[in-house]
């Protein structure tokens, strides 16, 4: 969701500040702006649409200013128009805003009261006028915008410039991710450590109520109670080099070949090929799982059809009990949870807004709690008492791809160290198992040589309203993998289902216009998914059938198929993720949509 940069720096911040932007530009957004301080006066320039708008409006109209702010911004309460568009400002401050701000329509109506004019539709105006009129009763800036920021109700992080106060800049954060960046005569605030990489390795994460003062280089945070706080500056590793698409026409293309070396590198972080075996994982972990009289997993979106795969492996090789829902779902059903209860959170930004609130409620009724991320510095990180990380590298399609497929990985490599744990799985199981694991990237690298086939079997897809997926056991959260996929970024409407249920009611739906992607790995599920895929095409639908060559032989004669490389049955999820990845890019590709920042779609959802 919506970017933040803040610099306080020795020269004019304008184009730096654009570029932090472009560096935040995967997170998806609508409208972009800036503001800097000239000659103590507060001007700004902002544009609907993308950054290379705001760039045509500051060739146009350039920005000077030591001391600046940026934001892309993705639409909540209000059309994207330049009116709409951050930075939101009244004469004596400035101010940009990421979250919602729940309680906007009473303070509106307070300073309304008291003379405020409004020129936007957005709640994030509301604490600018908040700020000036604490600032218009005698309150220095960084104290006005303490007390405005405590009577905000909701998830935000803000950053404030001010009239007359060159080299000052205020940031606070609650629910919203927040960085602070450290140099020898400059100071940064980010959305994250990516936007501000071009500036300093050095970053500082905001905890929540925190509120960060900087005057010039001189950093001071502040806690919720107001208090000074002394927070841990890190060294990060996220890179200063702007990712490029390497030759690739789209980020999602080039994020969709990058699956074999990714999810080698995730998969030799927790497999010891000398074995081979599981290793690297949490301290207290292995403790953890022997003991744990239930696993809960949550996430949302992608993530969640992971954790809705590992359910499968860890019931399977764990033999443990496994609960699983969305984190917008969890987090308000008050669960139960169990006594040594272990809940499991898989998110690739770490700053997923529900996923962390159910985090926390899960780790406040007791649980011992884990999660599978790709910012090693985010507040799920952060706050999980144990950390699986994957190592997809920065994924900047708003489409997930290679994060989902590192976490299959991560998954898969826990599911087994959950066996062993619990004495379900020998040593010679964990072998066979992990030496299938280590012949994922291979295999990837293989399918991806099909690639122009299912090109021509997609532009064939994108021609219909409808598409229906469906699978069985772990094929089944790939079936909804799918559909979310195509209906994400060609915007076909697409839905997966479990095929055991197609007759209960989606077989009302099938005619010859509608294709039905089948995923059907030859294995246990084979015939009863075959038997389904049989009621599909008596009633004229048109079958897609992606299964392995004997899985093909074996199904008869169907409209298309894709072959899979033949594999142990345990690491068919992370193989069957990439035919219905390409599916969806060539589909959308035909349809001429934007691949890489769909309509309405941002990366890392950071509100509710």
């Amino acid at each position: 969701m919506c970017g933040i940069i803040g610099i306080v720096g020795q020269s004019n911040v304008a184009d730096r500040l654009v570029d932090g932007l472009k560096r935040m530009e995967y997170r998806g957004y609508d409208s972009a702006g800036i503001a800097t301080l000239e000659d103590g006066e507060i001007s700004r320039r902002r544009s609907p649409g993308k950054l290379n708008k705001l760039g045509a409006v500051l060739e146009q109209k350039p920005l000077h200013g030591h001391t600046g702010i940026g934001h892309t911004r993705w639409a909540t309460h209000g059309a994207p128009t330049e009116c709409n568009a951050h930075p939101h400002a009244t004469a004596r401050v400035a101010i940009v805003h990421n979250g919602i701000i729940e309680n906007f329509r009473e303070l509106k109506s307070e300073l309304e009261a008291k003379g405020h004019s409004f020129e936007s539709e957005t709640d994030s105006e509301v604490a600018a006028h908040l700020v000036t009129d604490l600032m218009g009763q005698g309150l220095a800036p960084d104290e006005a915008a303490k007390q405005a920021v405590a009577r905000l109700t909701g998830a935000y992080s803000i950053a404030m410039i001010f009239k007359d106060h060159e080299g000052l800049l205020v940031g606070a954060r609650k629910g919203a991710p927040l960085a602070v960046g450290h140099a020898d005569t400059e100071a940064y605030i980010g959305s994250d450590a990516f936007a501000l990489a071009p500036f300093t390795n050095r970053v500082t994460y905001l905890e929540e109520g925190d509120v960060v003062v900087i005057r010039g280089p001189q950093v001071s945070i502040f806690d919720a109670a107001g208090r000074p706080a002394n927070r841990e500056i890190k060294i990060t590793t996220a890179s200063a080099a702007l990712v490029d698409k390497a030759g690739h026409s789209h980020f999602m293309a080039k994020e969709i070949h990058e699956q074999p070396e990714v999810v080698g590198h995730t998969l030799a972080h927790y497999l010891d090929p000398a074995g081979p075996v599981v290793r690297r994982l949490g301290v207290g972990l292995r403790p953890a799982l022997a003991k744990a009289s239930r696993l809960t997993i949550s996430a949302c979106g992608t993530a969640f059809y992971a954790g809705m795969v590992g359910k499968y492996w860890f019931e399977k090789l764990g033999r443990i009990a496994v609960e699983i829902d969305v984190a917008s779902e969890l987090r308000y059903r008050d669960p139960v949870y169990p006594d040594h209860g272990v809940a499991l959170f898989v998110s690739q930004s770490g700053e997923t807004a529900d996923t962390l609130a159910a985090l926390r409620d899960a780790k406040a009724k007791g649980q011992t709690t884990i999660a599978v991320v790709n910012v090693a510095e985010s507040s799920i990180a952060r706050e999980a008492d144990i950390v699986l990380p994957t190592y997809a590298g920065p994924e900047i399609g708003v489409a997930s791809t290679k994060a989902f497929t590192c976490q299959l990985a991560a998954l898969a490599s826990f599911a087994i160290a959950a066996g062993v744990a619990r004495g379900h799985l020998s040593a010679e199981d964990e072998k066979k198992l992990c030496a299938s694991l280590l012949e994922t990237p291979r295999h990837i690298a293989e399918f991806l040589k099909q690639e122009p086939a299912i090109k021509l079997v997609a532009e064939e897809i994108a021609k219909a309203r409808d598409v229906l997926y469906m699978g069985r056991g772990p094929s089944y959260p790939l079936a909804l993998e799918g559909a979310l996929k195509l209906k994400e970024i060609s915007y076909i409407h697409a839905e997966g289902y479990a095929a055991g249920e197609m007759k209960h009611g989606p077989i009302a739906l099938i005619d010859e216009a509608v294709p039905i992607i089948v995923i059907a790995p030859h294995d246990h599920h084979f015939e009863k998914t075959i038997s389904n895929m049989q009621e599909v095409m008596a009633r004229g639908g048109k079958v897609l059938l992606i299964s392995d060559r004997e899985g093909i032989e074996k199904a008869g004669k169907v409209w298309a198929s894709i072959e899979v490389p033949t594999t142990n049955a345990f690491i068919t999820p992370l193989l069957y993720a990439i035919p219905v990845q390409l599916l969806a890019y060539y589909a959308a590709i035909a349809k001429g949509t934007d691949v890489d920042q769909p309509r309405n779609l941002a990366k890392s959802v950071t509100v509710e």
